[in-house]
Parts: C-alpha cells; structure tokens; sequence
C-alpha cells in the first residue's frame, strides 16, 4: 500500500448528508446510492458513512445498499458499541471507522480517548479484524492517542481535522493547529500507522492538510454535499478530487 508522500492523496467522500436532505421531507430522494455512484464515476477513491445510533441520517439499509451497488470500498463510521460491531459484522464493510458520539452533538466534536477507553476499544477492534475488516480510530493529532490506537490492533488512524479548520477560518492557515497535524502524523508513520484525516475541509481550506507527511486518505462529506446543491454531486466530487490529485 502506497504511504510515500509522492502518492495520490485518495479521496473518500462521506454521503451522511444526502440522507440528511432525504429525511428532511421524508422522501426516497435524494438517493444515497445514486450519489455515491456520481462519486464513484467521478474520481471518488471510498465511500463513507455514517451509522449513528440515532439514525438521523445514514439508516442501516443504506448501508446494505450501497454495499451491493458501489464498487469502491466502503468506510462505515460508527461508535463503539455492540450493536454498531453486530451491524459491522453482518455488513463486512472493506473498513470500519471508530468515532466518538453524543446525540446532541450537530456533527462529531473531537477524537476518541484511546487511552481512557483502551479496553472496549481493544475488544472492538479484535473483533473487526479477526473479520477481515480494516480498523481506523477518529483521534486527535497527539502522539499518545497514536501509540494507543497501534496498542491495541488499530491499521490506521484518521486525525481530526476540525481544529485545523476553525484556525483556518480566523485566518491563521498554517498555524499551531497544521503543524501539530504535521508532527503527529509524523510521528504516525515513523510508528508504522497509516495516517488519514478529515472532518470540517472544504475547497478553501484542504490545501495546506495536502503536504501532511504520509497521508493517505481524505474524508470529506459536509463541503462536497453543500458544492452538490450548486455544482452538481459529479462535479463537486470531480473538483474536490482534481485538488487532492495535484496537491502533492
């Protein structure tokens, strides 16, 4: 697998907000399936999403369905609960993504606590692995969630990004937040772990995130379903793409 820093940065698009259009109104469109395949065909390397235990978006069957129609891998993101590893199991997603959750949370604040909930964890990811299912822990950039997430059996590890990008916003680009992205994903690599990261990137801001040493994957779902509504779901895909291409 390709972790050169001369590699194409893959781009895996997060459809959780397709199904958060479609639900708005209670409707069969927008499809997921649909948009998912428009990504698909225009230069998506993954499909991601999202299964909260609230279902407020991404419900179990989507999951199901895209599994049958896509031919990209598939990311499931999800809590570490039973219920969402039962789901993962039946599912055989190519990966599973471990992300922190609240209900009353409008998206995902922050990067799991390896450390504290090392444990749980450890089961989790045995349990997805012994399946054949890759295993990504949603973390901060610091180099304890790092040697964590590698104690207990994670392949990857995806940084959160959000941080970054509110730095960004206030004008401060390459500020504290990049570089602590830079030394932990660094510090990622040199460890052996696969580095992806992704939350709150957008056209404007994912440029500097592009020179982070060893990346492999970008998840990206908010900014490309929100260009969709002017751009059309291929060409946001297509643009977003074209970026993360030529960024190295």
């Amino acid at each position: 697998m390709p972790t050169a820093d001369t590699a194409a940065i893959r781009l895996g698009v997060n459809i959780d907000h397709i199904a958060t259009l479609r639900n708005a109104r209670g409707t069969p469109y927008p499809s997921v399936v649909a948009a998912a395949l428009a990504s698909q065909a225009n230069g998506a390397d993954g499909i991601t999403a999202h299964l909260r235990e609230d279902r407020r978006h991404v419900k179990d069957a989507d999951l199901f369905d895209l599994k049958a129609a896509i031919s990209l891998p598939l990311n499931m993101e999800m809590a570490n609960t039973d219920e969402m590893v039962a789901i993962a199991l039946t599912l055989q997603p190519h990966m599973v993504t471990l992300v922190p959750e609240r209900r009353e949370e409008l998206t995902t604040e922050g990067g799991l606590d390896v450390i504290t909930h090392q444990a749980a964890l450890t089961r989790s990811t045995q349990a997805l692995t012994d399946a054949g299912i890759r295993v990504s822990l949603f973390i901060e950039p610091d180099n304890a969630q790092v040697d964590a997430s590698k104690a207990i059996g994670a392949e990857l590890v995806e940084f959160h990004t959000g941080k970054y990008c509110h730095q960004h916003l206030a004008g401060d680009p390459t500020g504290s937040e990049l570089q602590r992205l830079h030394a932990a994903a660094q510090y990622a690599v040199d460890s052996g772990v696969i580095v992806n990261a992704g939350h709150g990137l957008t056209q404007d801001n994912v440029g500097p995130v592009l020179s982070l040493p060893g990346l492999y994957e970008l998840n990206i779902g908010h900014a490309i379903v929100a260009d969709a509504v002017v751009m059309g779901m291929g060409e946001a895909v297509a643009t977003m793409n074209r970026l993360l291409k030529q960024g190295r």
